[in-house]
């Protein structure tokens, strides 16, 4: 790849030649992002699940606590490669293509960064077309962890090398690792993007990370949000005269369940948690390695995910333990609903529930503050933020082909430890749903239905719809979503028709072992 830039002396260059980083070096990147990853379902941000590799670097660095996506995987993963907004990124408005886009591979792979990825893709092409020099994973949007899929590439080759050990989390720590250790090897910085498909469905774990879980939850998704919200507070993740939002009403109380349904309910909660656990060890094992090359110092570790917990009931062999590469299970809305504790909806949705992310920014190096940081920022400001870090520039075309100007703002500030707030309107879209947060304030859209204000400031949880209240400032906001998304939303609204996409719930008990209609 040819990337044609603008001046011999770029804005990052001017930068770094007046402000010079405190580290000897440019910083080495690692950016992760994992797979329908509720915003509480880390420790750090609430959750019983046992992240100690994660929470560890939260606690040592700084823990965005309004970090956003864009609430689904496809779309997600192009704000994060690209820095603009989806339906902007390519000619057909698509969500999956970047046409009018380069990717942090391309900016970094340009500006000398040895450039790698391993993980799920779930967008056209391939990354060694998009940047990436090294790449082992799958191009699909959700695999078998056991067997994997005929998706499955290594450098732009098929790989088929799947053996009774395989799990897809360890052997994409297993490449990253290999790709990280061929730049230290060659004396280059290096930009390794890790996609983990954990814990996205079919919830296959190791029989031995689903029996630490296998009994934890059997009080209940009540019992098990209520611990989070109180874990919240004492966290300083919210405020402590907060109240938890109701149980949704698709969603019943745990005691109305059957015994044979509460146990189901239970196992494949504990499935979801053993992918966490085994996800965050397999980090912990990317982190030792740059350790032990003495690479960790100077590493700028950006974690994400791409959506927030998931609702969709799509389990088909229930009758097969999770460790059984024929299974295939799924959690619905219930566990969904712990997954986003206190926040409103689900995955697709952009209510605070499907858009939020945790972010955790760490680098020893570097970082000049640490611990909770409530400005929001969003995945299109990644691509910035490594640009200016890493002394690079955005291009003007690629080999002659038109480049958009990314959408994003870059964060570095935030961590250097200077004041930072985004200056910009956060922009979401997906089908129906529509969104756009200027500061504390939000309007939202949910299904084509009528637009929604609420003030983050004071209700994170959007139980206060200001609208009606707020007549001027909702039309103001609205506006300029539209200004963004290019032509006027449609609201339809049918009062007979629910405004989350969810219907109500139905199990899939373990003894089921055919797909829900």
């Amino acid at each position: 790849m040819r990337i044609a830039f603008p001046g011999l002396l770029t804005v990052a260059a001017l930068f770094f030649a007046a402000v010079p980083l405190a580290a000897a070096e440019r910083p080495n990147v690692l950016v992760v992002m994992v797979d329908d990853l509720g915003w509480a379902d880390l420790g750090s941000y609430g959750s019983e699940i046992a992240t100690p590799n994660l929470d560890a670097l939260a606690a040592d660095g700084l823990q965005f606590t309004r970090f956003y996506n864009t609430g689904k995987c496809h779309s997600s993963r192009v704000c994060l490669l690209s820095g603009q907004w989806c339906h902007k990124a390519d000619k057909n408005r698509s969500g999956s293509g970047m046409s009018r886009a380069v990717t942090f591979g391309d900016v970094l792979g340009e500006a000398g960064y040895h450039t790698s990825m391993s993980g799920k893709w779930h967008l056209r092409g391939e990354p060694t077309d998009r940047g990436f020099d090294r790449y082992f994973g799958h191009l699909s949007g959700a695999t078998n962890f056991f067997i994997g899929d005929e998706t499955f590439r290594l450098d732009g080759r098929p790989w088929a090398e799947f053996d009774k050990d395989f799990y897809t989390t360890v052997a994409d720590t297993d490449y990253a690792i290999a790709f990280i250790g061929e730049a230290l090897d060659k004396g280059r910085p290096f930009l390794s993007y890790v996609a983990y498909n954990a814990p996205h469905y079919p919830l296959h774990v190791p029989e031995e990370d689903f029996r630490k879980y296998e009994h934890v939850y059997e009080a209940g998704w009540d019992a098990t949000r209520e611990a989070r919200f109180a874990k919240q507070k004492r966290l300083g993740l919210v405020p402590v005269d907060a109240e938890l939002p109701p149980r949704p009403d698709v969603v019943p109380a745990w005691e109305t369940l059957a015994s044979d349904e509460r146990n189901w309910e239970a196992r494949r909660m504990a499935a979801f948690a053993g992918m966490i656990d085994r996800l965050d060890r397999e980090f912990g094992r990317l982190v030792d390695f740059l350790k032990s090359r003495d690479a960790w110092e100077n590493t700028l570790l950006l974690f994400c995910s791409d959506n927030g917990g998931c609702p969709f009931e799509r389990t088909k062999r229930a009758d097969l333990e999770p460790w059984d590469p024929e299974s295939y299970w799924t959690y619905d809305t219930a566990w969904a609903t712990v997954s986003n504790t206190p926040l409103k909806y689900y995955k697709q949705n952009n209510h605070e529930g499907g858009i939020s992310s945790p972010l955790i920014a760490h680098w020893p190096a570097g970082l000049r503050r640490n611990g909770l940081y409530d400005e929001p920022a969003h995945l299109v400001d990644v691509m910035p933020t490594l640009m200016e870090l890493g002394g690079a520039t955005y291009p003007e075309n690629d080999e002659g082909r038109p480049i958009r100007g990314h959408d994003g703002v870059s964060f570095a500030a935030a961590l250097r430890g200077e004041d930072w707030s985004r200056d910009a309107p956060i922009f979401f879209y997906y089908g129906s749903n529509a969104a756009l947060i200027d500061g504390d304030r939000k309007v939202v859209s949910c299904r084509g239905g009528a637009w929604e204000l609420y003030d983050l400031a004071t209700d994170r949880s959007e139980r206060n719809d200001l609208a009606g209240m707020r007549p001027d400032e909702t039309a103001s906001l609205v506006r300029r979503y539209e200004e963004i998304w290019g032509q006027p939303f449609k609201v339809d609204v049918d009062p007979g028709v629910p405004t989350t996409h969810q219907k109500p719930r139905k199990s899939r008990m373990k003894t089921d072992s055919q797909p829900p209609s």
